[in-house]
Protein backbone atom coordinates (compact mmCIF):
# COMPACT_ATOMS: atom_id res chain seq x y z
CA UNK A 1 0.00 0.00 0.00
CA UNK A 2 2.35 2.63 0.84
CA UNK A 3 4.31 1.67 -2.43
CA UNK A 4 1.60 3.05 -3.76
CA UNK A 5 0.49 6.17 -2.06
CA UNK A 6 4.44 6.86 -2.30
CA UNK A 7 3.97 9.56 -4.60
CA UNK A 8 1.41 11.37 -3.31
CA UNK A 9 2.18 11.28 0.41
CA UNK A 10 3.64 14.74 1.00
CA UNK A 11 0.74 16.08 -0.58
CA UNK A 12 -2.08 14.28 1.64
CA UNK A 13 0.16 14.84 4.95
CA UNK A 14 -0.47 18.30 4.17
CA UNK A 15 -4.63 18.02 3.31
CA UNK A 16 -4.83 15.82 6.36
CA UNK A 17 -3.05 18.23 8.51
CA UNK A 18 -5.05 21.44 7.65
CA UNK A 19 -1.85 22.68 5.63
CA UNK A 20 0.42 22.76 9.12
CA UNK A 21 2.45 19.57 8.97
CA UNK A 22 5.33 22.02 7.82
CA UNK A 23 4.66 23.95 11.33
CA UNK A 24 4.33 21.10 13.31
CA UNK A 25 7.79 19.83 12.00
CA UNK A 26 9.90 22.77 13.06
CA UNK A 27 7.98 22.61 16.14
CA UNK A 28 9.45 19.82 16.65
CA UNK A 29 13.05 20.13 15.68
CA UNK A 30 13.32 23.26 17.72
CA UNK A 31 12.18 21.32 20.98
CA UNK A 32 14.88 18.91 19.97
CA UNK A 33 17.91 21.38 20.65
CA UNK A 34 20.50 19.23 18.72
CA UNK A 35 24.08 19.86 19.43
CA UNK A 36 25.44 21.59 16.93
CA UNK A 37 26.83 17.92 14.99
CA UNK A 38 23.91 15.63 15.52
CA UNK A 39 23.63 12.43 14.50
CA UNK A 40 20.05 11.68 13.94
CA UNK A 41 18.14 8.88 13.02
CA UNK A 42 14.62 9.66 10.85
CA UNK A 43 12.51 6.59 11.46
CA UNK A 44 9.04 5.73 9.66
CA UNK A 45 10.79 8.65 7.23
CA UNK A 46 8.41 8.29 4.13
CA UNK A 47 10.12 10.34 1.64
CA UNK A 48 12.65 12.10 4.50
CA UNK A 49 10.98 15.78 5.85
CA UNK A 50 12.90 15.88 9.11
CA UNK A 51 16.35 14.17 7.30
CA UNK A 52 16.15 17.40 5.15
CA UNK A 53 15.22 19.90 8.08
CA UNK A 54 17.87 18.57 10.09
CA UNK A 55 20.70 18.90 7.44
CA UNK A 56 19.32 22.22 6.44
CA UNK A 57 19.60 23.86 10.05
CA UNK A 58 22.79 22.00 11.16
CA UNK A 59 25.08 21.15 7.83
CA UNK A 60 27.36 19.48 9.80
CA UNK A 61 24.90 16.89 11.23
CA UNK A 62 24.31 12.92 9.96
CA UNK A 63 20.82 12.08 9.31
CA UNK A 64 19.88 8.75 8.33
CA UNK A 65 16.25 7.85 6.75
CA UNK A 66 14.21 4.48 7.88
CA UNK A 67 11.50 3.63 6.37
CA UNK A 68 9.94 -0.70 5.59
CA UNK A 69 9.00 0.72 1.75
CA UNK A 70 11.48 0.99 -0.46
CA UNK A 71 9.85 3.46 -2.86
CA UNK A 72 9.21 5.83 0.25
CA UNK A 73 13.35 6.00 0.80
CA UNK A 74 13.79 6.61 -3.23
CA UNK A 75 12.10 9.65 -3.27
CA UNK A 76 13.81 10.44 -0.24
CA UNK A 77 17.00 10.63 -2.44
CA UNK A 78 15.43 12.32 -4.91
CA UNK A 79 15.05 15.18 -2.62
CA UNK A 80 18.56 14.38 -1.59
CA UNK A 81 18.41 12.75 1.33
CA UNK A 82 22.00 11.58 1.36
CA UNK A 83 21.56 8.30 3.86
CA UNK A 84 18.90 5.65 3.50
CA UNK A 85 18.29 2.43 5.09
CA UNK A 86 15.27 -0.23 4.44
CA UNK A 87 14.63 -1.61 8.19
CA UNK A 88 11.94 -2.80 10.70
CA UNK A 89 11.27 -0.47 13.14
CA UNK A 90 11.04 -4.05 15.38
CA UNK A 91 15.02 -4.73 14.61
CA UNK A 92 17.15 -1.74 14.08
CA UNK A 93 20.24 -2.59 12.35
CA UNK A 94 22.59 -0.23 14.65
CA UNK A 95 24.31 -0.34 17.49
CA UNK A 96 23.22 0.27 21.11
CA UNK A 97 23.48 4.60 21.61
CA UNK A 98 23.67 5.69 18.17
CA UNK A 99 21.98 8.62 17.92
CA UNK A 100 21.77 12.05 19.58
CA UNK A 101 17.58 12.25 18.65
CA UNK A 102 15.00 9.90 16.99
CA UNK A 103 12.55 11.63 14.89
CA UNK A 104 9.40 9.48 14.07
CA UNK A 105 6.69 11.19 12.03
CA UNK A 106 3.08 9.60 11.80
CA UNK A 107 4.55 6.33 11.55
CA UNK A 108 3.91 5.29 15.24
CA UNK A 109 0.40 3.81 14.22
CA UNK A 110 2.15 1.79 11.81
CA UNK A 111 4.23 0.15 13.64
CA UNK A 112 2.20 -3.70 14.36
CA UNK A 113 4.12 -3.50 18.03
CA UNK A 114 4.22 -0.27 19.08
CA UNK A 115 6.40 -1.03 22.57
CA UNK A 116 9.20 -3.03 20.87
CA UNK A 117 9.60 -0.11 18.50
CA UNK A 118 9.74 1.95 21.50
CA UNK A 119 12.31 -0.46 23.50
CA UNK A 120 14.81 -0.56 20.25
CA UNK A 121 14.26 3.03 19.75
CA UNK A 122 15.75 3.84 23.58
CA UNK A 123 18.58 1.11 22.92
CA UNK A 124 19.89 3.18 19.86
CA UNK A 125 19.38 6.40 21.53
CA UNK A 126 22.49 7.94 23.47
CA UNK A 127 21.79 8.30 26.94
CA UNK A 128 19.95 12.22 27.85
CA UNK A 129 19.33 11.82 23.80
CA UNK A 130 15.67 12.44 22.63
CA UNK A 131 12.82 10.87 20.83
CA UNK A 132 10.67 13.52 19.42
CA UNK A 133 7.54 11.92 17.28
CA UNK A 134 4.61 13.87 15.87
CA UNK A 135 1.25 11.59 15.27
CA UNK A 136 -2.62 11.46 15.22
CA UNK A 137 -4.20 10.18 18.12
CA UNK A 138 -7.83 10.41 18.51
CA UNK A 139 -8.80 13.71 20.87
CA UNK A 140 -10.49 12.46 24.20
CA UNK A 141 -13.49 14.23 24.27
CA UNK A 142 -15.90 12.00 22.65
CA UNK A 143 -17.81 14.20 20.66
CA UNK A 144 -14.52 15.54 18.96
CA UNK A 145 -13.47 11.63 18.53
CA UNK A 146 -16.46 10.92 16.53
CA UNK A 147 -16.33 14.33 14.13
CA UNK A 148 -12.58 13.58 14.04
CA UNK A 149 -12.76 10.07 12.60
CA UNK A 150 -15.73 11.09 10.17
CA UNK A 151 -13.25 14.05 8.86
CA UNK A 152 -10.24 11.70 8.68
CA UNK A 153 -12.51 9.40 6.33
CA UNK A 154 -14.50 11.89 4.50
CA UNK A 155 -11.22 13.28 3.57
CA UNK A 156 -9.40 9.84 3.14
CA UNK A 157 -12.24 8.82 0.55
CA UNK A 158 -12.30 12.41 -1.59
CA UNK A 159 -8.57 11.83 -2.18
CA UNK A 160 -8.58 8.44 -2.78
CA UNK A 161 -11.38 8.66 -5.15
CA UNK A 162 -9.80 11.42 -6.93
CA UNK A 163 -5.77 10.56 -7.27
CA UNK A 164 -6.03 6.89 -7.44
CA UNK A 165 -10.01 6.03 -7.83
CA UNK A 166 -9.69 3.90 -4.94
CA UNK A 167 -11.78 5.79 -2.04
CA UNK A 168 -10.41 3.08 1.01
CA UNK A 169 -6.65 3.74 -0.34
CA UNK A 170 -6.38 6.49 2.20
CA UNK A 171 -8.83 5.52 4.94
CA UNK A 172 -5.85 3.45 6.48
CA UNK A 173 -5.27 6.33 8.74
CA UNK A 174 -8.60 6.62 10.89
CA UNK A 175 -8.55 2.50 10.16
CA UNK A 176 -5.19 2.46 12.44
CA UNK A 177 -6.70 4.89 14.50
CA UNK A 178 -9.13 3.12 16.15
CA UNK A 179 -7.38 1.07 17.87
CA UNK A 180 -5.02 3.12 18.48
CA UNK A 181 -3.25 4.60 22.17
CA UNK A 182 -4.21 7.58 23.05
CA UNK A 183 -1.87 10.57 23.90
CA UNK A 184 -1.53 10.42 27.41
CA UNK A 185 -1.21 6.54 27.20
CA UNK A 186 1.28 6.98 24.62
CA UNK A 187 3.03 9.40 27.24
CA UNK A 188 2.86 6.58 29.90
CA UNK A 189 4.43 4.10 27.67
CA UNK A 190 7.34 6.12 27.03
CA UNK A 191 8.06 6.58 30.77
CA UNK A 192 7.80 2.98 31.49
CA UNK A 193 10.36 1.81 28.49
CA UNK A 194 13.11 4.14 29.90
CA UNK A 195 12.29 8.06 29.27
CA UNK A 196 12.69 10.24 32.02
CA UNK A 197 10.83 12.95 31.34
CA UNK A 198 8.47 13.16 28.81
CA UNK A 199 6.32 16.42 27.70
CA UNK A 200 3.60 16.49 24.55
CA UNK A 201 1.76 18.90 22.91
CA UNK A 202 -2.12 18.77 21.24
CA UNK A 203 -3.01 20.14 17.93
CA UNK A 204 -6.34 20.32 16.56
CA UNK A 205 -8.28 19.77 19.74
CA UNK A 206 -6.03 16.58 20.11
CA UNK A 207 -6.37 15.08 17.25
CA UNK A 208 -2.34 15.11 16.86
CA UNK A 209 -0.18 15.07 19.68
CA UNK A 210 4.05 15.94 19.41
CA UNK A 211 6.27 14.34 21.90
CA UNK A 212 9.79 15.01 23.09
CA UNK A 213 11.19 12.68 25.31
CA UNK A 214 14.30 12.62 27.52
CA UNK A 215 16.37 9.25 28.24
Amino acid sequence: MFSTVAPRYDFITRAFSYGMDGRWKRTALELARLPEQPVVLDLAAGTGDFSLMVKQRHPKSRAIAVDLTERMLQLAQQRGVEHTVCANAGMLPFPDHSFDCVFVGYGLRNFPKLEVAIQEIVRVTRPSGLLVSLDFFLPSNAIMRTFYLAYLYAQGAFWGTVLHRQPRIYTYIPDSLRHFVSIDDFSSLLRRTGYRRVDARRFILGGIGLHWATK
